[in-house]
């Protein structure tokens, strides 16, 4: 499983990365979680706000930051 945080590295964004991280955690599970901060990357899934979190290529969450509960139920969903 994949999850990118993407934004350019604001405060939200790095909050965001953190919640990710101790999703994964909490749930048990392996995953990869990276940061992107390219804009054409960013663009390119459609995204014109950031924080934005996408797992396995599907943007779930964008212009806002998602709590770690929120993003457990995104991975086991």
């Amino acid at each position: 499983m994949k999850i990118e945080i993407l934004g350019m590295g604001c405060h939200k964004c790095k909050m965001l990365y953190e919640n990710a991280q101790r999703a994964v955690k909490e749930a048990g599970i392996e995953a990869e979680v990276v940061k992107v901060e390219d804009m054409d990357k960013i663009t390119g899934y459609g995204v014109m706000l950031t924080p934005a979190l996408v797992i396995n290529g599907q943007v779930k969450a964008a212009g806002k930051t998602a709590t770690s509960e929120e993003i457990k139920k995104w991975l086991k969903g």
